[in-house]
């Protein structure tokens, strides 16, 4: 959201490149977005600082969603956020999926938020899926090093359910020293291998 555009402008540019709509069609168009996610048309005349956090993401929503795509690529969309916002944002961006039929690609460290609103999960390190499931699979029984110490790093309110730190710090290390099963050297990883289906992980067969 540039500091120096009005609501209104920000969300017709994208119409106004690819030269769709007339200008009242657009307009009329902005405002029916901002509605979808809960903001009032009254407010395309406003410049961004006048919203809260939690209203800019669901503006940068509604941009988004300016061409009608069929999916979203929505990158660490709640990190910035507080619990309480970050509910409504993803209650927001569920509705918005069943209503449009969209597909969205999450990219997020949030471990709690993937389990919640993805159907298929990929688990990636230094930009190599080391391992593919369903969030029910994969947080229930990991396999690779990687995705045992990224939910093994995940804290939980309990005093007596401590950090497995080693368990961290295995995943976490070098490829040359995890279990000879998905031990490699440099790029010469081992490929994803099915273990059962819609189960994969990268490991020697």
């Amino acid at each position: 959201l540039s500091p120096r555009m009005r609501i209104l402008d920000t969300m017709v540019e994208p119409l106004e490149i690819h030269g769709i709509g007339t200008r009242a069609e657009r307009r009329e168009k902005a405002g029916d977005m901002l509605q979808m996610v809960g903001l009032s048309q009254d407010m395309l005349q406003r410049y961004p600082h006048a919203f809260s956090g939690g209203q800019r993401q669901r503006l940068s929503i509604a941009r988004a969603l300016m061409l009608n795509p069929s999916l979203l690529v929505c990158d660490e969309p709640t990190s910035a956020l507080d619990v309480s916002v970050q509910e409504q944002i993803l209650c927001l961006l569920e509705q918005i999926r069943d209503q449009k039929q969209l597909s969205y690609l999450f990219i997020s460290h949030d471990l709690a938020v993937v389990a919640r609103i993805a159907d298929e999960v990929a688990v990636m390190r230094r930009g190599l899926v080391v391992e593919q499931a369903t969030p029910e699979t994969l947080f229930h029984n990991p396999q690779h090093p990687y995705t045992k110490a990224l939910i093994a790093a995940q804290p939980e309110p309990d005093i007596h359910r401590p950090i497995n730190l080693k368990l961290v710090a295995q995943g976490a290390g070098r490829p040359e020293d995890w279990p000879e099963h998905y031990r490699f050297s440099g790029s010469d990883a081992p490929p994803l291998v099915p273990l059962e289906p819609g189960h994969k992980v990268r490991c020697h067969v």
